[in-house]
């Protein structure tokens, strides 16, 4: 019974439904309550306008500290520093009229402390949605995880060919997701563990050799990012449940280094991302999955900077990945600024930076073999125009180039989507039957 029940909690949706309704509706109720919890008169002509005005600053110290460590290259939309603005007000009204309450009155506002930081952080959530559900956000296990060692075994496998594949009757319906760790033997970048999703088809006693796509995540962020966000595996298993249990392995390797890092996914001054991505996750594929071994039959995929890894994977290893999905990526690798990307990654060497940035590579060579999947959301003023100009490049380098445009901004509402309605091109690229 509690098992059932915490497992239909941990199922809500953050993002919208009840529970969002809910908990936007706490928000400004815990407001309201810490606002009239007391009500002298010097309460609201001293405490509030002071509480006010001590939520204003931090929101502004905050805000500078951001502009000047610049975490991460994009700005912040207008929605997120409101949300974080009214969360820091609860906690101001609360410290404000904290001294000298009964003890009824603390405990109510406690309470409605709760309730506007849970509100205010859900909103934040809300605009990119990386936390889809309440188990995504408490970082639970996925419903289909399994330990790495039940799945990363050596099996038979087939030689018939996908097209001439039988799944046999006792198949999973679903796929799984292990946690694994791949060593940086190579680059010794300090990559956190990554994920793998393997189809139904993969833990049959005869699996066949599937090619494999690696998906990478945006900046901030961790390689769970697809499992959480994108819902990764409920659409792999969906769309395998429709084709035989065949689908891609996918491979989620740390392409950061850490939440907040920004190596640019190349090899610098700031780390050996591109060869810890292109060398050591390549190998320990190899050596650890029995997969498609012909490269041809490899993508590569990622949304933001992820998108950005991915063409830079593409444009620079083009004998690895002959196949991009590209959701949001930026114009070029960057810190924020193009001169201090130039000097943080090569010391101000232009040559340096230009021989291994995308744009430039497109320009100077022709990659008639590249297959690339754009999709960008419609109300994404920022990354809409730098997707066109994406599109123009690879066209003009000879590459295949499908696009699309969502409904949505920055988020997981364009990127999901965007990755279910690439799957049909994605897996034809990669030599799947249709």
């Amino acid at each position: 019974m509690f098992a059932e029940l915490w497992r239909s909690f941990v199922e809500l949706k953050l993002v919208s439904g009840p529970l969002y309704a809910g908990l936007l509706v706490a928000l400004f109720v815990g407001l309201a309550v810490l606002l009239v919890v007391r009500r002298d008169r010097r309460w609201f002509t001293r405490r509030v306008p002071l509480a006010l005005l001590a939520a204003l600053v931090l929101l502004g110290l905050a805000q500078l500290v951001l502009v000047v460590t610049k975490p991460f290259p994009d700005g912040l939309p207008w929605l997120v520093p409101l949300w974080i603005g009214l969360g820091l007000l609860g906690i101001t009204l609360a410290v404000a009229g904290w001294r000298g309450q009964r003890w009824w009155r603390r405990v109510l506002t406690v309470a409605a402390l709760v309730a506007v930081v849970l509100g205010a952080a859900n909103n934040v959530n809300h605009v990119y949605q990386p936390f889809p559900t309440v188990a995504a956000a408490l970082q639970l296990p996925p419903y289909d995880q399994v330990d790495a060692s039940d799945v990363l075994t050596q099996v038979e496998v087939s030689t018939a060919s996908l097209a001439d594949w039988t799944p046999p009757k006792d198949m999973p319906t679903t796929g799984a997701l292990s946690q694994v760790t791949i060593p940086a033997t190579t680059s010794g970048f300090p990559a956190r563990p990554a994920w793998v999703y393997l189809p139904p088809a993969y833990l049959t006693a005869s699996r066949p050799a599937l090619p494999v796509l690696v998906m990478l995540g945006g900046q901030p962020g961790s390689p769970r990012d697809w499992i959480d966000g994108g819902q990764l595996a409920q659409r792999l298993d969906a769309w395998a449940d429709h084709h035989h249990g065949l689908a891609p392995v996918v491979v989620m390797p740390d392409d950061l280094g850490g939440e907040a890092s920004n190596p640019l996914c190349m090899d610098s001054a700031l780390g050996k991302a591109d060869t810890y991505l292109s060398v050591d996750v390549p190998a320990w594929i190899s050596a650890n999955l029995q997969v498609d071994t012909d490269h041809a039959d490899w993508a590569v995929g990622g949304f933001s900077y992820g998108g950005t890894c991915a063409l830079q994977l593409a444009t620079n290893h083009p004998s690895l990945f002959s196949t991009a999905f590209i959701a949001s990526g930026q114009r070029a690798p960057t810190l924020g600024d193009e001169d201090k990307t130039v000097q943080a990654t090569f010391g101000g060497n232009q040559a340096a930076f230009d021989a291994v940035d995308p744009l430039h590579l497109l320009a100077a060579h022709q990659y008639p073999q590249l297959g690339a999947y754009v999709v960008v959301g419609k109300d994404d003023d920022d990354y809409r125009p730098q997707a066109q100009e994406l599109i123009t490049a690879l066209e003009a380098s000879g590459a295949s180039v499908t696009s699309t445009q969502l409904p949505g901004g920055h988020s997981w509402d364009v990127w999901g989507p965007g990755f279910e309605g690439a799957l049909p091109w994605l897996t034809q690229r990669m030599g799947f039957p249709s």
